[in-house]
């Protein structure tokens, strides 16, 4: 409640900016310098954008690793750093390979991405954002 109510308040100041610095370019077209100042702000408002958005926004990812030898062993380390995982086994290019799963806040994803990594150098890892999700276990919950 409170996130929405503070993305509500930089939306404003974000349009009040916005309809303000448009009408200073469009009254003095004849300036380039306004021109590529609103250019440079516009670019710089995106940035920041992104930048509040992760801090801010409670997004969840959701991990896929795929190990030749050593699938058990993330998945063990993982659940250790208190991740929910799933284990499947399955036949790859070069033979047998586990696929661990993880889903978790994507401000985790350094750390298993880590744990995983540390566990097995020559890990796949793919990483997609969750949209949707019910129940489930999660880190530190």
């Amino acid at each position: 409640q409170r996130r929405r109510a503070l993305s509500a308040l930089v939306g404003f100041f974000q349009a009040l900016i916005f309809v303000l610095a448009l009408g200073t370019v469009i009254q003095n077209l004849d300036n380039p310098w306004n021109i590529l100042g609103y250019a440079g702000g516009f670019a710089a408002g995106i940035l920041a954008g992104m930048a509040m958005e992760e801090r801010l926004a409670v997004r969840f990812i959701h991990l896929r690793i795929v190990s030749s030898d050593h699938g058990p062993q993330i998945a063990a380390a993982l659940r250790a750093a208190g991740y929910g995982v799933t284990e499947f086994f399955g036949h790859g290019k070069e033979g047998r390979v586990s696929m661990v799963t993880c889903s978790a806040r994507s401000t985790d994803l350094q750390r298993a991405e880590k744990i995983a990594a540390e566990t097995d150098a020559q890990c796949f890892i793919t990483v997609e954002d969750i949209r949707q999700m019910q129940r489930g276990y999660w880190r530190g919950e």
